[in-house]
């Protein structure tokens, strides 16, 4: 009888853990889309209250559920499942093994050989103030100016493997293993590997934004004119 009510209180953890990584994870993604609770209601018929008590872990979505969200999030519901094994609940919660880091690409909507780029996701979730992420470019692969990669915010990186040529506006720099960057994510940057090997690096992107769609802001615009007044006058 005690291991059969060990057993009961262990798959209940279990059931309440999940339930709360699945509304959690619904919760990270519509935010970094900008959605409010009242955007996906409409757009998946789900009241507001339920969605909100899905997202507190509060409620039991049933999986038809859980795809109509995803598809208003416009991604896989693959993605609300993270596979993240461990011994404890801190582990579960906040270690990625290398072996279970999940496919960005999948949040952007766009495969690798559009993008010019394969991300995977470092961090624990993208429920916080920044992301961390590994970036791999392919040899003579690039990734192009995408709206995207525009909004108010700031990212930074570092080559650990290879060579990158990184163009932040309309100049272009060669970053070798072991160089860093940091910039303003609203002026317009594009990446290219012109070598015949891989480049790796690692990024951490502020604020986290992956919309759906992406409008270049005013402030955007000024900035990078700002810059390039800037470098003239230089």
């Amino acid at each position: 009888m005690v291991e059969e009510a060990k057993a009961t209180d262990r798959n209940v953890v279990a059931l309440t853990e999940s339930l709360i990584m699945i509304g959690s994870e619904i919760q990270q993604v519509r935010k970094a889309r900008q959605m409010t609770l009242k955007t996906l209601s409409e757009a998946t018929g789900i009241s507001i209250s339920h969605l909100s008590a899905i997202e507190r872990g509060a409620a039991n979505p049933s999986l038809a559920t859980v795809r109509r969200v995803a598809d208003a999030l416009d991604i896989s519901a693959d993605w609300f499942f993270a596979r993240r094994p461990g011994k404890g609940p801190m582990e579960r919660a906040f270690v990625v093994r290398r072996r279970n880091r999940r496919e960005l690409n999948t949040l952007y909507g766009e495969e690798s050989e559009a993008l010019g780029l394969s991300d995977e996701l470092l961090s624990s979730s993208i429920g916080g103030s920044l992301f961390l992420g590994i970036a791999t470019y392919e040899p003579h692969s690039s990734r192009p100016a995408h709206p995207m990669y525009r909004h108010e915010g700031e990212q930074h990186g570092l080559i650990f493997k290879g060579e990158l040529e990184l163009q932040i506006a309309d100049e272009k720099i060669t970053l070798y293993e072991g160089d860093s960057y940091s910039f303003p994510t609203d002026i317009i940057h594009n990446a290219r590997n012109n070598t015949n090997q891989p480049c790796q690096l690692i990024w951490a992107i502020s604020p986290i934004v992956i919309p759906k769609e992406v409008v270049v802001s005013e402030g955007s615009k000024h900035r990078e004119k700002d810059v390039q007044e800037g470098r003239k006058a230089g």
